[in-house]
C-alpha cells in the first residue's frame, strides 16, 4: 500500500510515470508578478513547451494571470499558439537563414528582428509588426553595437514608407551580477537615444527578464519577458521562490516498479560506482533519461520515496534508476518523487540542479520522454 505524502493537494499518483502541472500556480505566478511590476506590460515566455511545463495549457494559463503577451523562440512556436486559439500579441525572435515571415503574416506574429538583412526580409513580408534585438553584450543574436545607426535609419525609412511597423526595442541582460547587468543597461539607453535621434518611436522597450524583473525594477522599461518565474522557480540560486511569492508549477514522480533485499557490498547499476553499505533494500525506479532525469544525478539526485528522503544509488539508467531505501518499508507501487514544490514537503528543482551541477531551467525543460503529462486545472 502507498504512504501518504503531503501532496494532497495533487490527483492521486497514475499508473506509472507522469509530470503533474499545476495550471492554477502559473496564474498565480503570473498574477503576482503583474502586481509586483504595476503598470508595466508582462510578457510571458512560453517557449520550449513552456520550459518543459506545456506550451499551450501555460499560455492559457498565463493569460488568465494577466500576462498580455506571450514569447516564443521561432515561428513555429507561435503559429502552434495561434491553432490553438490565443489571440494574444505573440513574439517570436529566434529564425532560421533566409525565413520568408510569411507565416508571422498569415498568423499574426510579431518578429524580432536582429539584423539588417532581417529588417529586409520582414520588410519585404508585408507590412510586418517587429521588435529590433539589440546585442548590449550577451554576444548571441542581436544588432551588434556598429550596426545600430544604419538599422535605426533603415528602419525609420521603412517605417515613413509604411512597410513595417515597430512595435517595440529589446535586449538581454547576461544575470551575470548587478554590475554587469547595469551595465549592459546602460548601453541599451544609449541605443534608445541613438533610436530617438533617427525618428524611432517604440511603444515596447524590455530588457528584463525574469531575473532583474524580480531584483532590479529600474530596468524594467516599458514591459518585462518572464519566463522561469511564470513557472513558480527562482531564478537565483540563492532564494528560494516563496520569497517572490512564486510556486512552482511541475512535480515529477513515479510508482516503484520492483524491491528487492541484498546483503552488504551489492554493486548497484552500470558500471558499479555505488556498492552497499549493508544489507538493503534496493527500490527500482522506471524514470532515466530518457524522461529528461540527468545522468549527472547518480548518486546523489534528491528522491522521496514512501515518504522519506533518500538519494539515487548508483548510476542513472536511460529507463530507470535504483534508490537505496535502507530499512525504510518500501513496497511496489509506493509513491516517488523527484521534485516538486518544496512547500509540500518533496525536494525542489533547486536541489536537483544543484545536484546535477546545472540550472532549473534545464531541469524542467528537459522532462519529458515517455512521462504522462498530467495537468491540475
Amino acid at each position: 500500500m502507498s504512504r501518504p505524502t503531503n501532496l494532497t493537494e495533487l490527483p492521486a499518483c497514475g499508473p506509472f510515470r507522469e509530470v503533474v502541472i499545476d495550471l492554477p500556480a502559473v496564474t498565480h505566478n503570473v498574477r503576482t508578478i503583474r502586481e509586483r511590476v504595476g503598470d508595466i506590460a508582462v510578457m510571458v515566455v512560453v517557449k520550449a513547451n513552456g520550459y518543459g511545463h506545456g506550451m499551450i495549457d501555460c499560455a492559457r494559463a498565463a493569460l488568465a494571470g494577466g500576462a498580455q503577451w506571450l514569447g516564443v523562440a521561432d515561428l513555429a512556436e507561435a503559429v502552434e499558439l495561434r491553432a490553438a486559439g490565443m489571440t494574444a500579441p505573440i513574439l517570436a525572435w529566434l529564425h532560421a537563414p533566409n525565413e520568408s515571415f510569411d507565416s508571422a503574416i498569415t498568423h499574426d506574429i510579431t518578429i524580432g528582428v536582429s539584423s539588417i538583412e532581417q529588417l529586409e526580409r520582414a520588410a519585404r513580408a508585408g507590412r510586418a509588426r517587429i521588435h529590433l534585438k539589440l546585442d548590449t553584450g550577451l554576444s548571441r543574436n542581436g544588432l551588434a553595437p556598429a550596426e545600430w545607426v544604419a538599422a535605426f535609419a533603415r528602419a525609420a525609412e521603412l517605417e515613413v514608407s509604411n512597410q513595417i511597423v515597430l512595435e517595440g526595442i529589446f535586449s538581454h541582460v547576461s544575470n551575470t551580477h548587478e554590475e554587469e547587468d547595469a551595465a549592459a543597461a546602460a548601453e541599451f539607453d544609449r541605443a534608445l537615444e541613438l533610436a530617438t535621434a533617427a525618428g524611432l518611436n517604440p511603444t515596447l522597450v524590455h530588457l528584463s527578464a525574469s531575473l532583474t524583473t524580480l531584483t532590479m525594477p529600474q530596468l524594467n522599461y516599458s514591459m518585462v519577458r518572464v519566463g522561469i518565474a511564470a513557472y513558480g522557480l527562482s531564478p537565483l540560486d540563492d532564494r528560494e521562490p516563496s520569497e517572490f511569492g512564486l510556486r512552482p508549477a511541475m512535480t515529477v514522480r513515479a510508482r516503484v516498479a520492483a524491491v528487492r533485499e541484498v546483503p552488504a557490498g551489492v554493486g548497484v547499476s552500470y558500471d558499479y560506482t555505488y556498492r552497499t553499505p549493508t544489507a538493503t533494500r534496493l527500490a527500482l525506479v522506471p524514470l532515466g533519461y530518457a524522461e529528461g532525469v540527468p545522468r549527472a544525478a547518480s548518486n546523489c539526485g534528491p528522491i522521496l520515496v514512501a515518504g522519506e528522503r533518500k538519494t539515487v544509488a548508483g548510476r542513472v539508467a536511460m529507463d530507470q534508476f535504483v534508490v537505496d531505501a535502507g530499512d525504510t518499508p518500501v513496497e511496489v507501487g509506493d509513491e516517488v518523487v523527484l521534485f516538486g514544490d518544496q512547500a509540500r514537503g518533496v525536494p525542489s528543482v533547486a536541489e536537483w540542479a544543484r545536484a546535477c551541477d546545472t540550472n532549473v531551467y534545464e531541469i524542467v525543460t528537459r522532462m519529458g520522454g515517455r512521462l504522462d503529462h498530467v495537468v491540475v486545472e
